[in-house]
């Protein structure tokens, strides 16, 4: 019989969108809940339950470093370093109080936490009106999940199980949903170009249309969660031999939430001062807010994540490691993204789906890669490394690249 698992150790269950594929198993057999521990056992197990607490030590550090003037490039990287393991802990939080409820509200649950970190660092930074560090932190969450997370799963799981199946009907589903988040950022860049051609107003324009398509994205992944997880629910089961024998909560009830309480106000005081320092980071380090945006800050909240996709797709349990990679990066873009238009037109910071058009093609490019790789259902390491150098050839030029205003 297999024995509970924790959010470190998640077992295989179908090709869901991000976090809530690491839980679905365990919510599926949520009617066996075993007693759960007392808060002394509890916060012992929490302790051990993943490598990554290591790191927690560094939180008071990074909360002191900005009333302290310790300097931007301290500030940075204690709070950077800080919300790596609240950032387990809320996922880990966010699983547990989903399998108290019943399968529908724990799906709604883990879509609504699931990048709850990621969302909590791009409102600071729209706060602050650093819109370019937003869209720079989105674009490369997605880049994060469906290059560097997938291939290092690919390469991880090839390299000792030499070919691995996976849903071929749910990761084609997930390819198409990606295509759709590029096409909603290649019109508004297509209808820049027009307007700017025929010296109509453009930055209004591209305003409403942002708003318009957020929208419409936000009502495509309700959709998708709908298709998933209830009319057409067979289609995303995973192998039966995949699937845990038994599974359950670890944490009760009041203990979980007061966790997820807890990790996002950590989350929130560390993202202001990290969000705070950015400035000082590139203008003392010499590189641009866009690789700091597009590479260092996707690592933050998706560290733990990212382990855990690695060790499941070495384990053979590849549906479960492309729900994490592949759900994770649809995800951001057809929820959090939509999510944070929304919020600067409420906040009144012209967030808008219009990206430089380099990034916008590198995104497409990238995709389109994914799709290919993924559409037979089945990997090996080969495929794991092209996407590894994909990953590395857009990282050296976005370390190259400066940060340009875009002329809206």
């Amino acid at each position: 019989m297999t024995p509970p698992t924790s959010a470190g150790d998640p077992e295989s269950a179908p090709l869901l969108s991000g976090r809530l594929s690491r839980s679905a198993a365990r919510r599926a057999s949520a009617g066996n809940i075993q007693p759960s521990l007392n808060f002394a056992q509890s916060c012992l197990h929490l302790g051990k339950s993943s490598p990554l607490n290591v790191l927690a030590v560094v939180v008071p550090f990074g909360i002191l470093s900005k009333f302290l003037g310790w300097g931007d490039v301290a500030t940075f990287w204690l709070n950077f370093i800080a919300i790596v393991p609240m950032a387990a802990w809320l996922s880990l939080a966010t699983e547990e109080i989903a399998l108290h409820t019943n399968e529908t509200l724990g799906g709604l649950i883990n879509a609504t936490f699931g990048n709850a970190v990621e969302l909590i660092i791009s409102v600071m930074a729209l706060r602050d009106g650093l819109v370019k560090v937003v869209q720079n932190s989105l674009l490369g969450s997605v880049l994060s999940n469906s290059l560097l997370v997938l291939g290092l799963c690919f390469v991880a799981g090839g390299w000792r199980h030499h070919t691995q199946e996976f849903n071929k009907t749910a990761a084609q589903t997930s390819g198409s949903l990606l295509m759709l988040a590029v096409l909603s950022l290649l019109i508004p860049a297509s209808l820049a170009f027009v307007l700017q051609n025929d010296g109509d107003p453009i930055k209004e324009s591209v305003l409403v249309l942002s708003h318009g398509t957020a929208v419409v994205l936000l009502i495509v992944y309700f959709l998708y969660l709908l298709f998933q997880m209830k009319t057409h629910k067979a289609l995303f089961l995973p192998d039966p031999s995949h699937v845990a024998e038994e599974e359950h909560s670890i944490y009760s009830l009041p203990f979980s939430i007061g966790l997820l309480v807890l990790s996002t106000l950590v989350i929130a005081i560390c993202s202001e001062g990290l969000v705070s320092s950015i400035e000082g980071l590139t203008e003392q380090w010499g590189v641009s807010q866009t690789f700091v945006g597009l590479v260092l800050l996707p690592i933050v909240g998706n560290a733990a994540e990212h382990a855990s996709a690695i060790t499941v797709s070495m384990k053979d349990k590849m549906d479960l490691a492309l729900g994490i990679a592949i759900g994770s990066s649809m995800q951001i873009a057809l929820l959090a993204t939509p999510l944070l238009v929304i919020v600067g037109w409420i906040i009144g910071t012209p967030m808008t789906l219009f990206f430089e058009p380099f990034q916008t093609i590198v995104l497409f490019i990238s995709v389109i890669i994914v799709v290919s790789l993924i559409q037979d259902g089945s990997s090996n390491w080969l495929e794991g490394a092209m996407l590894l150098a994909a990953y590395a050839i857009i990282s050296i030029a976005f370390l190259l690249l400066p940060d340009v205003e875009m002329n809206l």
